[in-house]
């Protein structure tokens, strides 16, 4: 099955994930790509990703993978992040979780919502995690939530219904494909950034280039020989 050229015709896009690195391990230079077009993007991240580094504690934790996560942000051009402070590994699907994304719709307005893959398997093959499917079903859920007026009625900031596209990051059913040769290179400074949290894992640079490289080369055995980084758009 071909990949689909991803739609460029909007302006602003909010990006929800579960973890910090959640964006870097697909891969972030689809967003190097439209921000140096002009587009504004957010970053919203569930959790402070304190769970995540098994010999550190979690406060210390969550410090860390905030700032790698920002630094990360920064090196494709996002230069705005924000945190839900939702409990690392333990995140739960509900209204809490389903208001403060729709909260952050409607104050960002985006054309496009990017989601982590809520699908039971990931991109890779492998079962997706808890937090992931939490957060990825929420925020598909938010995106209807944000546009009704008669949910969520406490949340001060006016409905937003302007949500044109919404495609899924990490799916195991991917349909469309983003070119991102030129902006390669910033997708792997990006996952690098979280410095601290690869070294944790014994991941080195050569290492994250040579992933990124194969799920790039994969993408492009379906998008026309294009290097890419691939989305389900729903």
């Amino acid at each position: 099955m071909s990949l689909i050229e991803f739609p460029e015709d909007w302006n602003s896009a909010l990006v929800v994930v579960a973890h910090p690195d959640d964006v870097e391990y697909p891969g972030a230079a689809p967003f190097a790509r439209w921000t140096a077009q002009g587009k504004k993007i957010v970053y919203l991240v569930a959790s402070r990703g304190e769970a995540g580094i098994d010999t550190m504690p979690p406060e210390e934790c969550a410090a860390l993978r905030v700032a790698e996560q920002i630094a990360a942000a920064a090196e494709v051009g996002v230069h705005g992040v924000e945190f839900l402070d939702h409990p690392d590994g333990m995140i739960e699907y509900g209204l809490g979780l389903r208001r403060d994304i729709a909260a952050r719709i409607r104050r960002h307005r985006p054309e496009l919502v990017v989601i982590g893959s809520h699908r039971e398997f990931s991109g890779n093959g492998m079962l997706n995690m808890a937090d992931h499917r939490a957060v990825g079903q929420a925020a598909l859920d938010a995106v209807r939530d944000a546009a009704n007026r008669w949910v969520f009625r406490d949340l001060p900031e006016e409905p937003w219904s302007g949500v044109r596209y919404t495609a899924l990051l990490g799916s195991p059913d991917n349909t469309h494909a983003v070119d991102v040769e030129e902006w390669f290179e910033a997708g792997v400074r990006s996952l690098l950034a979280h410095r601290a949290y690869l070294e944790t894992l014994g991941t080195s640079r050569d290492a994250v280039e040579a992933m990124l490289r194969k799920f790039s080369m994969d993408v492009a055995s379906q998008f026309d020989g294009r290097p890419g980084v691939a989305f389900e758009l729903l």
